[in-house]
């Protein structure tokens, strides 16, 4: 076992509750779902209401909006990639991930209500909320991000149990996107409206919850892969110096089955994103809401769309870790990108009418679902394949350019739809009342496609990826490789 260096991490406060070698059912359940529902529960509040909150709350310009998520793309890119490397040279015996979900325990909670406070007007208030949304998107959330996606590729080597630990936290991540788009849209247009004071106090309650779900989630997980690798490196006298970034980035940047799953969720992800952030405004302008007796019950139509897209997909997670294990990762998902794609088409010809765009919009989250809850366990086989291949773990640079991608996804499509909404003459002071007829034939368009027809096509594209990844299929033999090769280096140790 690793000898113990730091005290502080054998404190009460900060010592692990998982002393199994084998995964547990609390470690699941605490480590993987409750923990990363409460972290990420304002992300997903953010990424389902932010934009209308800028846009019909605060009343912020377009254009500015624009161009704060486009240049704050830059800073979360390099945040992203420099948490990684921070993550990958941290070594202590809570592991290198787990100290810095510890941190976000103070740093995401205190950054996700900042937007909300806004104690300016004018110009100072345009700099406030560059400063705050900064501060989430592009240090708070990319802290906590990049090590809780690094968790699931260091908790355990064992492919079956890394496949169902990235189904429960994928589950959590639905979870919170179902909590962000079904209540709180109907929290929002029935009680908060446009009253600053009841959106702080709301999301000051949220942070708090945030905190302690984040510390529960340090307090049940545990780095085994990490642990190993560190008590290679003592029995090796501590020699080995940690790997560059050089090194690392060669080691991805020529493996082709990296590239392939890198943009694969590239696609999924950024037209989700495009997806969700366009989802209010979709269900305001273009879907036909008199279905409920009057116009301005969208928030009511957006919580039934949402919940069309949440039941097929938990429906759909009793079974996708099974079929998985017994059929492939790839020949799953590749199936399932295809029904969310025929989803797509069926919600399209719908044309605004709530019945057969709920129903499409359910096929298409049916099918989305072996993506959602197995694309981190396919990193992780990737990482595990190119550790065969190269010798070297590429855990915090492959998982900061995956929470890269993730983090960035929202500003860089909302500021694509702020712009096409800018462009295509948005009438901020619309009446919601007034339905469909309050914006143009060329505005309800845009919101269409962007809402529905983008992640139609990036479903397609996806299904012809991942029909070319085929990592899992010799992952039990280089797996195996990798044990004895360090089986080996410890006998040779041993030996001189």
């Amino acid at each position: 076992m690793m000898k113990k260096k730091n005290n502080f991490w054998e404190s009460s406060f900060t010592k692990s509750n998982i002393t199994n070698e084998n995964v547990s059912m609390p470690e699941m359940l605490f480590g993987y779902f409750i923990g990363p529902f409460g972290a990420l529960l304002s992300s997903g509040i953010f990424t389902s209401i932010l934009q209308n909150y800028f846009t019909d709350v605060l009343k912020l310009n377009l254009t500015f909006l624009t161009t704060l998520q486009l240049l704050s793309t830059v800073l979360i890119i390099a945040a992203n990639l420099i948490v990684g490397q921070l993550i990958e040279r941290t070594r202590c015996l809570a592991g290198k991930a787990r100290p810095w979900i510890l941190l976000s325990a103070l740093t995401l909670s205190s950054a996700s209500v900042l937007m909300f406070v806004v104690p300016f007007e004018g110009t100072m208030k345009l700099v406030w909320i560059t400063a705050a949304y900064n501060l989430f998107y592009a240090a708070a959330y990319p802290i906590y991000n990049t090590a809780n996606a690094t968790l699931v590729p260091v908790s355990t080597r064992d492919s079956e149990k890394r496949g169902a630990l990235a189904s429960v936290a994928n589950v959590a991540g639905l979870a919170v996107m179902g909590a962000g788009s079904m209540v709180f849209p109907i929290l929002v247009s029935f009680a908060l409206k446009e009253d600053q004071n009841l959106w702080f106090l709301t999301m000051l309650a949220i942070a708090v919850f945030s905190a302690l779900s984040i510390y529960l989630q340090f307090r049940f997980t545990r780095e085994r892969v990490t642990e190993e690798l560190m008590d290679r490196k003592e029995e090796d006298g501590g020699k080995k110096e940690a790997v560059s970034l050089k090194r690392q980035l060669k080691a991805i940047v020529s493996e082709k089955m990296w590239w392939l799953i890198i943009l694969f969720y590239m696609g999924f992800q950024w037209s989700g994103a495009l997806k969700n952030g366009s989802m209010s405004y979709f269900c305001k302008w273009v879907l036909d809401n008199t279905f409920f007796g009057t116009a301005d019950a969208w928030g009511a139509s957006q919580s039934i769309l949402r919940l069309m897209g949440a039941v097929p997909m938990a429906a759909a997670a009793v079974g996708v870790v099974p079929l998985c294990n017994r059929f492939g990762k790839r020949r799953i998902c590749m199936i399932g990108m295809l029904v969310g794609c025929a989803g797509g088409v069926l919600a399209l010809a719908g044309n605004g009418h709530l019945v057969p765009v709920a129903s499409g919009v359910a096929l298409k989250c049916f099918g989305s679902a072996p993506a959602c809850y197995m694309i981190l366990a396919m990193l992780a086989d990737v990482i595990d394949h190119i550790e065969y291949k190269t010798s070297i773990r590429t855990d915090g640079l492959t998982m900061s350019i995956y929470s890269s991608i993730m983090v960035a996804g929202t500003p860089v499509c909302n500021a694509v739809f702020s712009s096409l909404l800018n462009a295509c003459g948005y009438d901020q002071t619309a009446d919601v009342a007034l339905g469909i007829t309050a914006q143009s034939a060329g505005v309800q368009n845009i919101i269409t496609i962007s809402y529905i027809g983008v992640e139609t096509a990036a479903y397609l594209l996806c299904a012809v990826l991942i029909f070319f990844f085929t990592v899992e299929k010799n992952l039990p033999r280089e797996q195996a490789a990798i044990a004895l090769r360090a089986s080996e280096e410890k006998r040779k140790r041993n030996d001189g």
